[in-house]
């Protein structure tokens, strides 16, 4: 199966919950008149927004190269991620926003036994597509995905607090609810920012991370024929690692041999991560100046 294909079936299944849940957790919490459920089943709707977020970046983004786009249409998926980050700020803040306004007007509720097996459902649920979710988005790649578990998981949490509201409110103080509601607002809030500046700093072209550059010095390290290397730079687009770097070999060796030694060091280098890489590799010949200073320790 193809990343593109796991990232749209984990994500269809997400939606599925979703549907249920928002449905059960509405339905329940308007005829129990439980602010804190109501909004819980309003960040299960917007599940279904970042759902659809994640399929549209993934179509968008599965797109070959072509004239507009030669390095790939990665970004989209980018894209995709910060408008799920964008639509989870701007409802936690309006669930707390709503909340905080019931709570200063000193209006009570009272949910019953109802809202808690709701409740206790929609955590079970929702923490287990978010660890189905997270396992793939991490094989694949996916900050879109990534951030659509966490989503998912923010919903589990959100319907901790609503389970703690409940509770406070049979046992007789009747503004746990709203402080729920309020805590649900917060998490939702926290989690859409965390989202948006992980897109952020994707869109800023940033490198790998320091253990997928050890993991890439140590399989050039590897290669026949390299006697040292430099100008390594990489870029995330998307799902992808784009790379360039000079390696240093026997001045020596014919065209022919220095461009199978480039070629190794591509296979490689793609056969050290776990996700898809696109190497660029130029061949200087290792005179002594250049091999006294760059070495292939200082990597």
């Amino acid at each position: 199966m193809s990343h593109a294909s796991e990232i749209a079936r984990i994500t269809i299944v997400g939606m599925c919950i979703n549907v249920v849940l928002a449905a059960i957790k509405l339905a329940v919490g308007i005829l129990a008149g439980s602010a804190a459920l109501v909004a819980d089943g309003v960040h299960s709707l917007s599940d279904l927004s970042t759902d659809l977020a994640v399929l549209v970046g993934l179509r968008f983004s599965s797109r070959p190269p072509d004239e507009t786009h030669t390095y790939g249409h990665g970004k989209y998926e980018t894209a995709a991620a910060s408008i799920i980050g964008l639509v989870l700020v701007v409802i936690g803040l309006l669930i707390v926003w709503d909340a905080g306004v019931s709570l200063y007007n000193q209006e009570e509720h009272s949910s019953g036994y109802a809202v808690l097996a709701v409740a206790v459902v929609a955590i079970v649920s929702k923490e287990w597509i978010y660890r189905a979710t997270q396992r793939v988005a991490r094989r694949v790649k996916s900050t879109s995905l990534r951030g659509n578990a966490w989503h998912h998981r923010s919903d589990a949490l959100s319907s901790i607090a609503v389970l703690f509201g409940a509770i406070l409110g049979l046992v007789g103080w009747g503004h746990g609810d709203q402080v729920a509601a309020m805590a649900v607002g917060a998490l939702i809030t926290m989690v859409g920012f965390i989202a948006m500046w992980t897109a952020f700093v994707e869109f800023t072209e940033c490198s790998v991370s320091p253990q997928e550059r050890r993991l890439i010095v140590n399989a050039i390290r590897g290669v026949h024929g390299v006697k040292g290397w430099h100008r390594i730079r990489t870029r995330i687009v998307g799902r992808e690692i784009f790379m360039d770097l000079h390696i240093l070999v026997d001045p020596q060796l014919s065209v022919t041999e220095g461009h199978e030694v480039c070629t190794a060091v591509e296979t490689a280098i793609g056969q050290s991560v776990d996700r898809p890489i696109n190497v660029i590799v130029h061949c200087e010949p290792n005179t002594h100046s250049e091999a006294s200073e760059y070495s292939d320790t200082q990597d």
